[in-house]
């Protein structure tokens, strides 16, 4: 591997991490709570997903820090920390995102009423990946 395409693979692979760990912790316990409801589950499953699009956020930064390397914007170095570090805080922030989907699975289950309240938690734990993402921009 050309050390060039060493930072964009790390912000890759890191928000992949990520979202894996995220989606795995909420759709346990989305399934845990199918298990034991009769209907809703379309909506449960939804809200697994949201720590998907942390991988997406790395998947556009790979692409745009490779552009940036290759044209001569961007140092391979600078590149290796900006996707060490953007790369970790998009991984943990998809893994906290999944952890508060999987608590708010549990509640809408007990109580269906606040569904909609507990994508609020969910969406100010996405901002600090899409911060990331922005602010990563930025430095290239």
């Amino acid at each position: 591997m050309d050390i060039n395409m060493i930072g964009p693979a790390i912000v890759l692979s890191l928000s992949s991490i990520g979202s894996t760990i995220g989606c795995y912790t909420a759709g346990a316990a989305s399934h845990a709570i199918m298990s034991r409801v009769e209907d809703g589950h379309g909506k449960f499953i939804g809200m697994s997903a949201a720590p998907a699009s942390q991988s997406i956020y790395g998947f556009i930064l790979m692409l745009l820090m490779s552009k940036a390397i290759l044209a001569g914007t961007l140092s391979p170095i600078s590149g290796i920390a900006i996707g060490t570090f953007s790369g970790l805080a998009i991984m943990l922030s998809a893994i906290f995102q999944g952890k508060v989907c999987a608590t708010g699975i549990q509640a809408a289950a007990k109580q269906p009423a606040v569904f909609g309240k507990c994508f609020a938690s969910i969406g100010i734990i996405e901002s600090f990946a899409l911060f990331t993402f922005v602010f990563s921009i930025l430095l290239f």
